[in-house]
Order: structure tokens, then sequence, then C-alpha cells
């Protein structure tokens, strides 16, 4: 019994990052000599082990054959007979499948020390078509890796064209494109998992909403990029500088301008009412991926009201404090936060304007700061009844807004 430290851990080591996980691969065992060793099992369609010791995940060596449609469409087999070379070819990239012996040596059969070096994402097998999961694993591979240069192989690209054609990533469960697109929002180039998947035609499988947005006008002045699609691409960049690791903020970004692919031929380039007209995409695409709450509200509210916030420089203390309250700034705060790094990633995510200063966040920090330092309890002593009660506190909370306003620094400053 031989184990090997695969996949991503190596790969991490070798390009000098630190790996998130360390996982096994195991040759020559069975799983009663793993159980005998104090393994405890936890795999479900083919054995996986924890180490009794470290926790540490440890698969006995296997194989795969395609049975069925989709990502779980495969037989498996294990067993001592297996060997490592066998086990890594059923791996997606060659740059995931070098193993590493107890040793140090580095098993590498399929080029990834080659790949690796060539900074190049290149499928091991012709068996990469099998799985349409590998499809956005590649993509998000690509967003992950940018900072060191990777690029996806074209005889690569041309296998995921083909998959994208064949209708297979309808087959994908919603919890997986998902967990893929997290992930890639998380990443330092979200832009690039958009940019791939698109190139090999998948982004109108996985993301029809997002894919719509190509090929739609704005107007130049505005928008120096005009393709409304190379915006969001430009505002991913923006927000993965502005909030690292943030995919909450990120899927916000996604949402923010789906309303523009809906505006009417005759308004084109302007889009008058997108940021209403793309509620009912935020939510389509929300509920379709199962995303969680946090990330459909932030995605809802940058999608309503990041035009309003560009506007914070003319608006009226009213309608900042009705803004601030629609967004419920005073009971959620960090969500606020959210919304404005959002909007500055917008309003920076645009050609040649990407280092412009963004005042609205500091006006509308202001702003709540000042709605917060109002004494509602005091407020509501004196109007005991409900409806003096909420103009008076309107009132009050208008006048602190506009005086702390008046104070407020220059842009310049």
């Amino acid at each position: 019994m031989k184990r090997y430290l695969v996949g991503g851990a190596v790969r991490d080591r070798l390009l000098g990052r630190p790996p998130r996980e360390r996982d096994y691969v195991v040759v020559g065992a069975t799983p009663e000599a793993l159980r005998a060793a104090g393994f405890r099992e936890v795999g479900g369609s083919f054995p996986v082990f924890l180490h009794p010791e470290t926790g540490e995940e440890h698969a006995l060596a296997r194989t795969e054959r395609k049975s069925g449609r989709g990502h779980r469409g495969f037989s498996v087999s294990f067993g001592p007979e297996v060997s490592l070379e066998e086990d890594l070819r059923r791996r997606d990239l060659t740059i995931n499948a070098i193993a590493q012996a107890e040793d140090g040596t580095l098993i590498d059969p399929y080029g990834g020390l080659r790949d690796l070096e060539a900074r190049v994402l290149r499928h091991v097998s012709e068996a990469f078509t099998e799985d349409p999961l590998r499809v956005l694993r590649v993509a998000r591979f690509a967003a992950e890796l940018s900072p060191y240069g990777f690029q996806v192989a074209e005889e690569t690209l041309a296998l995921m064209r083909q998959m994208a054609s064949s209708g297979e990533l309808a087959e994908l469960t919603p919890e997986r494109v998902w967990r893929e697109l997290e992930r890639a929002l998380a990443s330092p180039r979200p832009d690039r998992f958009l940019a791939v998947l698109r190139a090999c035609g998948a982004l109108a499988e996985v993301l029809p909403e997002v894919d719509a947005l190509y090929g739609v006008p704005q107007r130049p002045d505005a928008h120096p990029e005009i393709d409304a699609g190379i915006h969001i691409e430009l505002v991913l960049r923006q927000i993965a500088e502005l909030a690292p690791g943030d995919h909450e903020c990120a899927y916000a970004v996604l949402c923010h301008d789906l309303g523009k692919a809906l505006t009417p031929p005759e308004l084109l380039p302007r889009h008058p009412g997108h940021d209403q007209r793309g509620l009912a995409r935020v939510r389509a695409l929300s509920a379709r991926l199962k995303v969680p709450r946090a990330h459909r509200e932030l995605g809802l509210l940058a999608c309503a009201e990041h035009l309003l916030v560009h506007r914070a420089a003319e608006l009226r203390p009213g309608t900042i404090v009705e803004l601030l309250m629609r967004a419920d700034a005073l009971r959620r705060p960090e969500r606020f936060a959210k919304l404005l790094l959002v909007c500055e990633a917008d309003w920076r995510g645009r050609l040649g304007r990407e280092r412009e200063p963004y005042p609205a966040s500091e006006r509308l920090r202001r702003a709540l700061a000042a709605m917060a330092a109002v004494d509602a309890g005091a407020i509501a002593r004196a109007n005991p009844e409900a409806t003096a009660l909420k103009s008076a506190l309107f009132e009050a909370r208008c006048r602190a807004v506009a005086e702390a306003l008046s104070r407020a620094l220059p842009p310049s400053a």
C-alpha cells in the first residue's frame, strides 16, 4: 500500500502558494485494509477515508467510465489493481494530475510540470468531455490562476465548445453550478470566468441573463467600452480589487445591470429604467441557481439603487434619507457598505476610468452616520401618535443629514 499527495496541493506547492487542502490517493489497498488501519470511511459512490490523526482525505485509486448523462453519469472501479497512472488519467487538467510520493518524488505521466511551466490549462485526455462540470472548472481555474498568467489551451477550448453545444451543461445541478460560480467570484480575476465561458459558448447555457448583455450598446460618453457585457467584466475586475474574495459583492456586480439586456431597441444606446427592469432577472437568476439569501438581497439592492447612489452629490437630503431607509442601512450597515463598494466598482468599471475618484461613498457614509445619531427614542416620546412620529422622525433625519453634508469636506480634499 502506497499513498501519494495529489491534485491541488501538489499544483499549489509548485506554484509557491499555500494549498487549501491536502488530498491523497492510496494505491494497492482495499477498504478493509484502511478501516483496519483506523481510517474512517466517508465516501458515497466510491470509498473516501479520513486519516485517523490528521483528518485528511484519502481515496482509493480508481477509474471512471461514462455510463449516463451529466456529471453524475459514471461507473467507478477501485481496488488494489488500479495503478496511480490510471487514477491520474481520470483527472481534468494536466496540472492537477501530478502526484507526489512520500519521499518527495514527483510522478507526472501527463505533462503537468511542462504545462505549469508554460502556464497552460490543458486537458489530460479525451475523457475530459465525459463530465460537463469540467467546462466550469476550467473557467474557474482560469480565474483563480490568472495572476500566474495561465491560459486555456486551444485544443482544450475546442473540447469545451463541443461540450457546450452538446446540451449536457443543462444536466448540471444548480448546486454544482453555484459552487463553481461562487469560487470564481471570489477569485482574483472573476471576469476571466465569464470570458472563458463565453469563448466556448457555455455562458449562454449557464448564465443566459449575463450572456444577454454582450453586444448591447451603451452611450459612449458614459461607457467608452460601449458593450454592456464588457462593462460587467471591467466592473468584476474592479470589485476584485476593492473587495478581494468577497463573492457577495461580485455576485451583486453580475446582477446590477441585467436590465440593460431588456432595453427596447428604439431607446438604445440609452437605458432608462434598467434598474427596475432588471429586478425580475435578478430574482430569476437567483432562484434558478439557488443562491444564498444574502447574495440575492445584495444583488437586488445593487440593481435597484446603483443609479441613485451614483447621483448622491445632487440628491436632496430627503431623497438620501429615503434611499438609506429603503436599503435598511441603519439596521444593516455592513450590507450598505457592500452596496457602496459595488457602486464604486461600477463607476470605475469603464474603459479608461479605472482610477476615477468616487465621492458618493463618503457622502452617503456621512449621511448614514448623521441619521444614526438622531435620537429616535426622544422623538417617539414627544410624538406618541404613529403618523406624527413617522413624519417627525423623517424630518429630524433630513435636518441631520442636511447639516452633516453642509459640513462635508469638498470632493477634492
